[in-house]
Parts: C-alpha cells; sequence; structure tokens
C-alpha cells in the first residue's frame, strides 16, 4: 500500500516545523497584546442581545469555565477564580459552567469567584448530563422531576437565588422535549431562572421547545472549523429570534496554533481518541490550516485565536462565544477580540484559506450525544 504524502515521516516533520513557526509567532504577538489589554476597561468589550422574545444582554463574548475543574490537564482553584476575576474587571460578564463539570465542583467555583459580584454577572449553567460525585456517567436525563432536582442542585452550589440562563445540556432522546421544556418553565415562573436554553439540540427539537416556551439560547459548537449548523440549525434560530453560543470557538485550542498534543497534560482529555482532530494525519492537517490562520492573523498585528474568534463574532450580532481558558493572560487575549472588525475582504480571505469542510476529522469520535 502507498504513503500519502501526510503520512510520510518527512512529511510529518514538515508539518510540525510549521506548528512550531505558528506557536513562535503567536506566542510574539500575545506579548503586544497583553500590553494592549492591560489597559482595557468594561467599555471597550460592549454587549450584545440574546433572544428577541426573551431578550438577555450578556458581553459580547463570555467565558467557559469547565477546563477550570476538568478535561484539560490538573485543576488551580486559585489561578481560575483569578482569571474570572481579570474576566469580569474587563467586561467579559457572561460566565459559563455546568453541573456536570468536576462533577458539581465547577459550579462551586464560579460561586465562590462571583460572590459579592452576582449583579455584574450573567450566570450561564446547564442540566442533563447526569453523573455521580465520583465522576461516574448515569447518561442523559431530561425528565421533568430531575430537571427541578438538578435546578436547586446547582442554586445552592452556585450560592445564588437564580441562574440569567439555564440550559438543558443535550437532549434526552427518550423524553418529549416538551415535557423537559415545561419543567424548566415552571423554574421561570418559580422566579429561580430567567431565560431557556437548549445545546445542542436539532432544527425540529428546538422548533418544538421554542413552541412550549421561549428559547433565548442555543449552545452549540461552532468555529472556523465545526460549520455544520450553517445548513438548517442557524437559519432556524435566525427565523425563531434565538441567540446562539458557541462553545470551542477556537476548536479547543487548535485554532490559538498553540495547542501541540505532545505538550498536554497526561490527563487532557484531547489525548483520547474521542476528539479525532488532536490525532495522526488529522492533526498535521489541520495545523496546516492554522499555519494559514497564523499568516493572516499576523497581517493584522492579531494572535491566530483573536482571528478565530473575531471571525466567530462577525457571523451575527446574535452570537456570543465562550472562549473557555484557566489563565489571565488568554482571557486578555480573547477580551481583545471583541475589538477586531474584519472587513468582508478579511472574511472572504479567511473562506478561501480554510474552507467550511477542510478541517480534518470529527469533532467527536462518538457523536451518538448529539441531537440529530
Amino acid at each position: 500500500m502507498g504513503e500519502t504524502a501526510t503520512s510520510h515521516p518527512i512529511a510529518h516533520q514538515a508539518v510540525r516545523a510549521v506548528v512550531r513557526t505558528c506557536v513562535r509567532t503567536a506566542a510574539q504577538v500575545r506579548s503586544q497584546i497583553r500590553v494592549l489589554t492591560g489597559r482595557m476597561t468594561k467599555q471597550n468589550i460592549g454587549t450584545r442581545i440574546l433572544g428577541t422574545a426573551s431578550p438577555l444582554t450578556v458581553s459580547t463574548l463570555g467565558l467557559g469555565c469547565m477546563g477550570m475543574s476538568e478535561f484539560y490537564g490538573t485543576s488551580d482553584e486559585a489561578g481560575a477564580i483569578e482569571t474570572i476575576h481579570r474576566a469580569l474587571d474587563l467586561g467579559v460578564t457572561f460566565i459559563d459552567t455546568a453541573d456536570m463539570y468536576g462533577p458539581f465542583t465547577n459550579e462551586k467555583l464560579v460561586g465562590r469567584a462571583i460572590a459579592g459580584r452576582r449583579d455584574e454577572v450573567q450566570l450561564a449553567t446547564k442540566f442533563g448530563n447526569e453523573r455521580l460525585p465520583d465522576g461516574t456517567r448515569l447518561g442523559i436525563n431530561g425528565r421533568p422531576e430531575y430537571v427541578r432536582a438538578a435546578c436547586d442542585a446547582s442554586l445552592e452550589r452556585l450560592g445564588v437565588d437564580h441562574i440569567d440562563l439555564y440550559y438543558q445540556h443535550r437532549v434526552d432522546k427518550t423524553v418529549p422535549i416538551e415535557e423537559t421544556v415545561g419543567a424548566m418553565a415552571e423554574l421561570v415562573a418559580a422566579g429561580k431562572v430567567r431565560h431557556l436554553g437548549l445545546s445542542e439540540a436539532s432544527a425540529s427539537t428546538i422548533r418544538r421547545a421554542h413552541a412550549t416556551h421561549t428559547i433565548t439560547a442555543l449552545q452549540t459548537e461552532y468555529s472556523l472549523f465545526t460549520r455544520d449548523i450553517e445548513d438548517e440549525i442557524l437559519p432556524t434560530l435566525r427565523e425563531l429570534g434565538i441567540g446562539l453560543v458557541p462553545y470551542s470557538p477556537l476548536g479547543r485550542g487548535l485554532l490559538t496554533g498553540a495547542v501541540a498534543p505532545e505538550s498536554l497534560d497526561p490527563s487532557d482529555s484531547r489525548l483520547s481518541p474521542y476528539f479525532p482532530r488532536f490525532h495522526g494525519d488529522a492533526y498535521d492537517a489541520n495545523m496546516a490550516l492554522v499555519a494559514k490562520i497564523t499568516a493572516i492573523a499576523e497581517s493584522k498585528g492579531l494572535t491566530p485565536g483573536q482571528l478565530a474568534l473575531a471571525w466567530v463574532l462577525a457571523q451575527g450580532d446574535e452570537v456570543v462565544p465562550i472562549p473557555g481558558t484557566r489563565r489571565v493572560r488568554y482571557v486578555e487575549e480573547n477580551a481583545a477580540a471583541a475589538a477586531v472588525t474584519l472587513t468582508p475582504e478579511d472574511l472572504a480571505t479567511l473562506e478561501v484559506a480554510v474552507p467550511r469542510d477542510a478541517v480534518a476529522g470529527a469533532r467527536y469520535g462518538d457523536m451518538t450525544s448529539i441531537d440529530a
């Protein structure tokens, strides 16, 4: 059997050399960004509105907190709280967590971080990926009685009297969405929740849910490397007046040009087969795309990650990405992307450099938990 270009050892070495160049370039630009972000104030970030029928005003981009407790290596609570505080100082006030992160410990961490600053925060959390304290996964649960119990538990862990945006984390295909959203609507009526959201839901599920109670936002993966929602889901959201909250807008770090598998903590979930884009030929092909993004970013005085975030923000005023990080320097870098305006020419250049289906590998090795 013949070798493909990407499977040849010399080709691998060439791609890895490009990756190292990307990392050096990104580091140089980051040093410039740190100088700029030191002078940033809340007014630089701005706000956006999620939803039209039940609008929620949030910061232009948010902060995903999942990695502060699990999945991306060892945790540092003090550093995580410092990062959340810096985000709030910069005006990144849309904070995202979930009960299954940790499990449960991430909500407690976020609660400690926002104590005394609750009025500044638009707080989002999720239910539905049921886990035990030891991490055992019990599956997806959308039963009404579980919805009510999960909300009460989240309120207690977060130390708050209401949740601004409450998502169903994954759709339970064994429970009619009308029953799940009906229970969520009861939480709104009780004053425990202000707005409702879904995560990784199909267009048909979104329509059924929205007919039961107004849905303010859908959280789903969206980035230069993941654009399948543009076919049906994004048009549905716009038709119904539902906001979009993209998670992993940086492709789990790939789009920053600064993530190499050999540099990751052994416990990092990206090293598992669950994330095919980080492995073998797929990784090398994707980093070749990142090299193109880096060249464009460098020409604009940006990091590749900032350019990737600016692209997401340019997709519509109802789009609010929530890049995750555990470190102050990266929350500063990400926040600066809110001030970047891409021209139609910039967007066209990116489209040529990274065509919609150019990414190699599925976003998950197992897509069965995704509603379709």
